[in-house]
């Protein structure tokens, strides 16, 4: 299953699942352009560590479309073609409906949105503009089990990650004529630092209760089912949303 010499572009690549999923592949032998927002030298201390030579760091808002046709050109540039994108970035904002101010509520479905899912959809259509139409080019968006059980204290996030689902399977049968295969993995909590005040908080026992196996998924574990995802032998999955949660969350 390992493809070498392909050139992977990662958004939200500076931390957490995608520092792992950047590792993952440039560990297989891959050039890796690890995207970041505002933490520049989380990024570069990503892309230092990576195994291989000839990764990179790219910057933009992904609530900017011309900020995100910039970052992706310049990966094409560098690298002259982009066969793997892994919509990764996502934002989570506390925003309950009983307690928001309207002004609070707009801003975060703005923000959440604007980043998790428009973000997602205006780089993936920059990226196909790159992409090689053969059977190694790859599509993976990373959803979330909230698309399914819903997100009381966060629902813009829940509405966003159903969404790049939907957006997920719509797309993987417009490009299959291509011979692009276009999946989405739908994790629960994740050990990271985005869900570290959760997991070290009074709520983190039961968090990892969740699940039989008693604890939460590491960002290694998902990086390795991206990068299966992202395989040539992974085609037939296009459209498949994976499951990824420990049995937290069964759904049929």
């Amino acid at each position: 299953m390992q493809m070498t010499n392909r050139t992977i572009l990662i958004t939200g690549g500076s931390r957490g699942i995608g520092a792992a999923i950047a590792q993952e592949f440039a560990a297989a032998g891959d050039r890796v352009a690890v995207h970041y927002s505002s933490a520049k030298t989380d990024a570069q201390v990503v892309v230092d560590s990576l195994a291989g030579y000839g990764h990179i760091i790219v910057q933009a808002d992904l609530r900017d479309p011309d900020a995100i046709k910039a970052m992706v050109d310049s990966v094409a540039q560098e690298f002259g073609v982009i066969d793997v994108l892994i919509n990764n970035a996502g934002v989570f904002f506390d925003h309950p409906i009983e307690s928001s101010s309207y002004e609070q509520w707009q801003q975060a479905w703005a923000d959440t949105l604007g980043v998790n899912l428009i973000g997602a959809a205006n780089v993936t259509w920059c990226a196909l503009q790159h992409m090689p139409k053969n059977s190694t080019s790859r599509i993976v968006n990373i959803g979330s089990r909230g698309a399914f059980r819903g997100e009381p204290v966060s629902p813009a996030y829940g509405a966003s990650k159903a969404a790049i689902v939907a957006f997920g399977q719509s797309i993987a049968k417009a490009l299959a004529p291509m011979k692009i295969g276009v999946t989405t993995l739908a994790p629960g909590f994740v050990e990271t630092d985005m869900a570290a005040r959760l997991l070290d908080g009074p709520e983190g026992d039961g968090i990892r209760a969740q699940s039989p196996f008693n604890r939460v998924a590491r960002p290694e574990e998902l990086a390795k089912a991206v990068y299966f995802l992202a395989s040539a032998e992974s085609e037939w999955a296009s459209g498949a949303v994976l499951d990824f949660n420990g049995a937290s969350y069964l759904r049929m």
